[in-house]
């Protein structure tokens, strides 16, 4: 789950303890939260019917940044597996092959996690068997960002490649959760991590040129869709896919 605005920490292990003890304001420069991310999971609990509401954490073995709602909420029943054990998980699992029955979860959350898994196909295909029909999901993955957690990053998404990922569901919602302000800021730390091969140079940098982020919000959507750092995908399982037609006229970027 989420670390840095999106993905895993990398670098000194002792930088995320350092973090934790600095003030709340200094913490939310360097671990800004997740707006978007609040905001759809909000919606995502909105869409939820019934009173017996049953919602899969994929890759949970840590609360992600900005979806702590779904484990407030009274009427949610939380379940979350990793291939790691974690205070907050109930069962170690390969996401590839989730051990649980067809149609049986009423939501799916999946957040920095399609990046790490070597077939991002297979594990959306799972996600879509256990959802109940009308089942919602909610996505984050990276499109533009350097490799984080070493050896086991694997994958990247354009909006459309994201889309098509996610064929075989209507949805809701789709857009940037971080823009190209924050890919630029991506980066800078690793250009001056190359440089100095040093990643606790590389994250001082991020700190001090934190005010990048700043310009996602000044970069039309068109434009920051083809230069996103990570995007996002709220959508309900239905059983007909996209076709290529369709995934082609689906592009929304500059480039139309």
């Amino acid at each position: 789950m989420s670390q840095q605005e999106f993905g895993p920490a990398t670098g000194p292990p002792h930088l995320p303890g350092l973090v934790r003890h600095l003030p709340a304001p200094v913490r939310r420069v360097w671990k800004p939260p997740n707006r978007v991310a609040a905001h759809n999971v909000e919606l995502l609990l909105k869409g939820l019917s019934g009173s017996a509401r049953t919602l899969l954490v994929v890759g949970g073995a840590t609360v992600g940044n900005g979806v702590e709602a779904v484990y407030r909420a009274p009427d949610v029943e939380v379940i979350a597996f990793d291939i790691v054990p974690s205070p907050v998980t109930q069962f170690i699992a390969d996401a590839h092959s989730i051990p649980l029955s067809t149609a049986s979860v009423d939501a799916v959350l999946v957040q920095a996690v399609l990046e790490h898994v070597i077939d991002p196909l297979r594990v959306v295909a799972e996600i879509h068997r256990v959802l109940k029909d009308e089942g919602l999901v909610y996505a984050e993955t990276p499109f533009l960002q350097q490799v984080h957690a070493g050896a086991h990053d694997f994958m990247r998404y354009t909006a459309s490649g994201h889309r098509y990922l996610f064929r075989r569901f209507e949805e809701l919602s789709a857009g940037l959760v971080t823009g190209p302000g924050t890919q630029l800021l991506w980066s800078v730390e690793h250009l001056v991590r190359g440089l100095t091969h040093s990643a606790l140079a590389g994250r001082a940098t991020r700190g001090l040129l934190c005010w990048l982020r700043a310009l996602d919000h000044l970069v039309p959507e068109n434009f920051a869709l083809d230069d996103a750092s990570a995007l996002y995908f709220l959508g309900r399982k239905r059983e007909r896919a996209m076709t290529a037609q369709e995934i082609v006229a689906y592009y929304r970027g500059a480039q139309a």
